[in-house]
């Protein structure tokens, strides 16, 4: 289940039923496994992206980036796992879809930032 004791006492308490409780974690497993598939079709789709990344030997405000992949899986309401530009990559450690052109991933160990990605500079 995707809540922890206290959260489940809670619910509880507050009158949700065991099986109430399951169908809700079911529910927000199943929307971060769709919020996952989306963030890969995204970077799928878009060959290059551009960020809002702060790169310290960046020229531009919103710096270009060519996409290898995105590979992530689930568990639970967390998205973990590993986005591969063409020379170097970062570690996901969540991300969520902002609109359909603009995404944000919190990146890992080099990064340790939300970014914001988007196909076009403009949008970000």
């Amino acid at each position: 289940m995707h809540f922890d004791q206290r959260t489940q006492r809670a619910l509880r308490e507050a009158g949700l039923s065991t099986d109430d409780i399951e169908a809700v974690s079911a529910a927000v497993a199943e929307a971060a496994a769709a919020d996952a598939d989306r963030l890969e079709s995204f970077f799928a789709e878009h060959g290059t992206v551009y960020s809002d990344m702060d790169r310290a030997h960046s020229a531009t405000d919103y710096p270009e980036h060519a996409v290898e992949y995105l590979d992530l899986y689930t568990h639970a309401d967390e998205i973990r796992g590993y986005l591969r530009f063409d020379s170097w990559g970062a570690y996901v450690a969540g991300g969520r879809v902002l609109a359909d052109d603009l995404v944000e991933l919190t990146l890992g160990p080099t990064v340790h930032d939300r970014v914001r990605f988007a196909p076009d500079r403009d949008r970000l």
